[in-house]
């Protein structure tokens, strides 16, 4: 067997080592932290008494008055408004509209659609004999006489067409090959020669002026510029920086300490409060409040629901004696005046009863016996 396989754990990843700290740091650390905390401590207090009280509030009043006043009234619109109403509408729309437009449909659009298509097709079969008979040989015989004709005045507009090409030939090509070659090309020449001098020469002034533009830029704006960054900019925004950090990092340490102060004052709070107000209310409900109901429940409203259970079924058996005497007294009454209703008579078999009905283990049956 093969030896069984152990994956070592990898070490733990070291954490980074912090950039070491200047004596100026450590000399703001503390006087601003103390400065920070003592500042920041009642503003988390009260930042967080506004978030409980808040809550309390939105839980308590803004939520149910939201629904009350914005929920409940448009879901009751919705239904007990708008679903009626349209549903009225919809039936009403379907009556007024729907059917009689199906009836309309059916008994009067269709059978004049089934005309209109009759006379189309009639119509249609005509321009099609129409177009057979008459038109298609009169455009046979267009098409021949226009290709005569075409024929024609391409022959003629090749032969001067030819006649044109040589004339532009030997009076404008011919001479301007000769001009270009002999006036233009040298002429060209020259002018592309002395525009290339004058390109060097602007070049030469031009580089000779940036050159001078860029020292004076350079000693003048550009080593100054150098110099405030190198020597006063960056050493001040240096310290700024390590001020703001730490102005920074005060700050969140004291907002951490003062959750942990706010915390801790505002269990104070809630103890108190359960002492002083939640137990004493729960030891009253739980040893009088709750006693008491008891007694009212057992005493009073029991005897109450048996007593009400009990007239409403002496009341049920009475409306049911009342009802049962009234369709008494109608059927009595009906009796009276119009007689005793009439007995059904019996409707006589189809199949022959007794010993005359057929069986299957005899062949003859009642039709073919003697």
């Amino acid at each position: 067997m093969d030896a069984p396989v152990h994956f070592e754990k990898p070490p733990p990843a070291r954490p980074s080592p912090q950039p070491p700290e200047g004596c100026l740091a450590v000399a703001i650390r503390v006087p601003v932290r103390i400065v920070v905390l003592v500042l920041v401590v009642p503003v988390r207090l009260v930042w967080d008494g506004l978030v409980v009280s808040g809550r309390f509030l939105y839980r308590t009043v803004l939520r149910p008055v939201a629904r009350a006043v914005f929920v409940w009234p448009w879901v009751a619109l919705w239904r007990y408004v708008v679903v009626p109403l349209a549903k009225a509408l919809g039936r009403l729309a379907t009556v007024l509209l729907l059917v009689p437009l199906g009836w309309l449909y059916r008994y009067v659009l269709t059978p004049v659609g089934h005309g209109l298509a009759w006379v189309a097709g009639r119509i249609a079969a005509g321009l099609v004999w129409v177009h057979t008979r008459v038109l298609t040989p009169v455009g046979h015989a267009c098409a021949w006489v226009l290709n005569g004709v075409a024929a024609g005045v391409a022959w003629v507009a090749g032969g001067v067409t030819a006649v044109l090409a040589w004339l532009g030939r030997y009076l404008l090509v011919v001479p301007a090959g000769w001009l270009y070659a002999w006036v233009l090309a040298p002429v060209g020449r020259a002018l592309a020669w002395c525009g290339r001098g004058v390109v060097w020469l602007v070049k030469a002034v031009g580089t000779g002026i940036g050159v001078v533009l860029y020292w004076t830029a350079r000693i003048l704006l550009v080593l100054p510029a150098i110099g405030l960054w190198r020597w006063v900019l960056t050493p001040v925004g240096r310290v700024l920086a390590v001020i703001g950090r730490e102005v920074w990092d005060a700050l969140g340490h004291a907002w951490r300490i003062a959750g942990h102060i706010s915390l801790a004052v505002g269990r104070v709070l809630a103890t108190l409060f359960r002492w002083i107000f939640v137990e004493p209310v729960s030891w009253v409900y739980r040893t009088v409040l709750t006693p008491v109901g008891h007694v009212v429940r057992d005493l009073v409203l029991r005897p109450a629901a048996e007593a009400a259970r009990a007239v409403g079924r002496v009341t049920r058996q009475v409306l049911t004696a009342v009802r049962d005497s009234a369709r008494q007294a109608r059927a009595d009454f009906r009796r009276m005046v119009f007689g005793e209703p009439q007995v059904p008579r019996p409707v006589e078999p189809r199949e022959p009863m007794g010993d005359e009905t057929r069986t299957l283990g005899r062949s003859t049956t009642v039709l073919t016996k003697d």
